[in-house]
């Protein structure tokens, strides 16, 4: 792995997300939480695009939320159908001022802003392959233990032995 992509993996915000984004990605984590997972945001996948939000449940569940702040944002960005091959269940999270009926019915919906979130429709289970989870969880648990460290020693995280 190269230091360059290591380096992406810690990166959490990078300048690409507005506002709203941030503030959807906030409360999500926060409903996702007490539902009992973790998540990690801007996860890489092993097909090179980036997760919004990738939750992990207690039980191995592997959630992946894709955060729509706008019309033109989900109209603009139609790659989320790939995300359905590394997540056992598919979730769109938006915010308040974004209309619903815009999001297609096969995945689940999340409505959110900066301090919570509710479920306003649950996603379709599409249990993962044992080799596809096993890379996921793999991939999970690197990625939250080079931002750990990160945040626990920055300097390291950003030196030439990267």
């Amino acid at each position: 792995m190269s230091f360059e992509s290591i380096r992406a993996e810690i990166v959490v915000v990078d300048g690409r997300q507005s506002p709203t984004a941030l503030s959807v990605a906030r409360g999500t984590s926060r409903l996702l939480r007490s539902l009992g997972f973790s998540c990690i945001p801007e996860m890489p996948l092993a097909s090179g695009r980036r997760a919004d939000l990738v939750a992990l449940g207690a039980d191995g569940e592997l959630v992946i939320v894709e955060i729509k702040s706008s019309i033109e944002d989900f109209r603009c960005d139609q790659k989320w159908p790939e995300y359905r091959w590394h997540c056992d269940r598919l979730f769109f999270a938006t915010a308040p001022h974004v209309p619903l009926e815009i999001f297609p019915e096969d995945a689940g919906l999340i409505l959110a802003d900066g301090f919570g979130a509710e479920v306003v429709r649950e996603a379709p289970v599409h249990k993962l392959a044992a080799a596809t989870r096993r890379s996921m969880l793999l991939r999970y648990g690197r990625v939250a233990a080079l931002r750990l460290q990160a945040l626990s020693d920055p300097s390291a995280a950003l030196g030439a032995e990267f």
